[in-house]
């Protein structure tokens, strides 16, 4: 059964990696139920992505892993 849960990205140096991110949380769309994202307003490459999602964790864990393998990104995830 797929869970909802809760995944967030902090990007740094947003202008290099966000082209690839957007590239991933596109192709998984489909898991994607809502999305929020804020940058810091005292540092312009910085920014926050908020992600609720409704999958199963092999799924979730594979967008994770191929994220997490970006520079200047780092995911953390909890199943509600």
């Amino acid at each position: 059964m797929d869970n909802l849960s809760v995944m967030s990205i902090s990007v740094d140096h947003r202008t290099d990696s966000a082209p690839r991110m957007q590239e991933i949380l596109t192709q998984n769309g489909d898991l994607i139920v809502g999305r929020f994202g804020i940058h810091d307003p005292e540092e312009i490459n910085h920014g926050l992505i908020t992600l609720n999602l409704r999958s199963d964790m092999g799924r979730i864990q594979n967008m994770m892993d191929t994220l997490n393998g970006l520079e200047g990104i780092k995911v953390n995830h909890m199943q509600v």
